[in-house]
């Protein structure tokens, strides 16, 4: 079993890109972009490629870098899709690995799946009963089995028709031999964006960061519920189906996108940093010094400083090289993981009453051991703020928090909270604050379940405890 050290955090659930261009070496172009959003899944990563004739799939465990360690395919061709993986439902072994290559009475398809279906467990069992077979153990083979069972007469009508069967979060690229898909739930859960490149071509993208990593150029946003093709004519959209509400994830302006990327109008680093300042208005901590748990909380740690005039400093630093770490999870091991991935710079907290800012808290684990780390280190007081309201409910859509019982705030209180991770204060952002933080999306289409309950779809596959249902769990 491993222990993630960063641990005590919710994880998204993947990143992906597509990329339709004639005259761009398309491996090597979603090599780089799919390095921009590596951010979003660590566990597996792939391509799939087309010379024109067939589809063929490259992947991996690991990193990118790891998978592609040898050299980046010599595949020729003009369209691409890549993802990276971090396991949500189904779990993490070769067999997952995306994107899913299938033959289809249309020809072969590609896709590659961002999010997390609700009603999961309806179109299983009624896929097995009309006699479908499953490689995987993910959500994302049953969309490609109802593309491939659709008798529909356009691999187009295929993909739209059963866009409309599955619920729940998902943004998508897909491929066949001459045609690039894309496509976001009617909710617009999870992020997609469309660009394009310096010959002409186009990109899809779940950030911004991944056009800006291959020199690409943002065009725009693709819709919630808007189904996207693309081929050597252009861009074709079709509306296939529309939501009562919009319900954009709120926790990728807190933590999940990279701070340079713009999602939905919203700079995410602009948001992050309002979120630092709403902390200090809510706050107004008397403190000597703020510093940030990196890398996720060092926006935020900046706009707390820049609104209070306390000094910000780097006070925690961060190993960039150890990543999942395969140890007994007891509490002595827990920490010497921390203790491996951080350290403290004694010079800068020694005899300072210490702000310390995170994007948030899931299981507490992990914030309670940073704060001893500090008081080791000499901090006369720590105050932590986080720049997530309390995590009380699961998410359902592609955020790996599955029980609710294991979120800490679902079972105490702020001021428990505060002396069971042993700082001197604690403070969560108020939802109200970390809405004016996102200030270019209206509140009403922020997704806030995980803290309010309010879940803007049925969710058929929670259990009594709040565990969302997977088709195998993770071991």
């Amino acid at each position: 079993m491993f222990y993630d050290p960063i641990w005590d955090k919710q994880h998204e659930e993947c990143g992906v890109l597509g990329i339709f261009d004639k005259n761009l070496d398309i491996p090597r172009y979603i090599y780089w972009g799919l390095f921009a959003l590596q951010h979003r899944g660590q566990e597996s990563g792939g391509m799939a490629l087309t010379d024109g004739s067939d589809i063929h799939t490259f992947r991996g465990m690991g990193l990118i870098s790891s998978v592609f360690s040898e050299g980046v395919p010599e595949e020729e061709g003009h369209i691409g899709i890549g993802h990276v993986r971090y396991s949500t439902t189904g779990s993490n072994n070769p067999r997952n690995i995306q994107p899913l290559a299938v033959y289809t009475p249309m020809g072969q398809l590609a896709l590659a799946h961002n999010g997390n279906l609700t009603n999961t467990r309806i179109l299983r069992e009624e896929l097995d009963k009309g006699g479908a077979t499953f490689q995987t153990t993910m959500d994302s083979e049953i969309i490609v089995n109802l593309i491939s069972r659709s008798q529909k007469e356009t691999i187009e009508e295929r993909i739209m028709e059963s866009m409309n069967r599955i619920h729940g979060a998902f943004s998508l690229v897909l491929m066949t031999k001459d045609k690039l898909y894309g496509v976001r739930d009617p909710h617009g859960f999870r992020p997609l964006c469309i660009g394009r490149t310096e010959n002409g071509g186009w990109v899809l993208s779940s950030e911004t960061c991944g056009l800006d990593a291959i020199g690409a150029t943002f065009v725009r946003d693709v819709k919630p519920g808007e189904f996207v093709e693309i081929n050597e004519q252009g861009v074709k959209s079709t509306i296939f189906s529309v939501a009562d509400r919009k319900q954009v994830c709120s926790f990728e302006y807190i933590y999940f996108a990279r701070p340079d990327s713009i999602i939905d109008g919203q700079d995410v680093y602009q948001a992050r940093l309002n979120m630092g300042r709403e902390m200090w208005n809510e706050t107004q901590y008397d403190a000597d010094l703020v510093i940030s748990v990196p890398d996720s909380g060092n926006t935020a740690a900046i706009g707390y400083s820049m609104a209070s005039g306390i000094p910000f400093n780097h006070g925690l630093i961060k190993n960039r090289y150890m990543g999942r770490t395969f140890i007994k999870p007891n509490q002595k091991q827990r920490e010497l993981a921390v203790r491996m991935k951080l350290n403290v710079v004694k010079s800068v907290v020694r005899g300072k009453r210490i702000i310390m800012v995170d994007d948030s808290i899931v299981r507490g684990t992990t914030s309670g051991i940073i704060c001893k780390l500090l008081r080791e280190a000499g901090a006369k007081e720590v105050y932590m703020c986080v720049s997530a309201p309390p995590i009380m409910y699961p998410c359902f859509y592609g955020i790996d928090t599955s029980v609710r019982k294991e979120l800490i705030a679902s079972t105490l209180s702020v001021e428990q909270i505060q002396k069971y991770i042993g700082v001197d204060k604690l403070h969560f952002i108020s939802i109200d604050g970390l809405c004016r933080s996102i200030s270019c999306i209206p509140r009403e289409d922020l997704c806030l379940a995980c803290f309010n309950n309010d879940y803007p779809t049925d969710i058929p596959l929670a259990n009594e405890e709040g565990e969302k249902y997977a088709l195998e769990r993770n071991k």
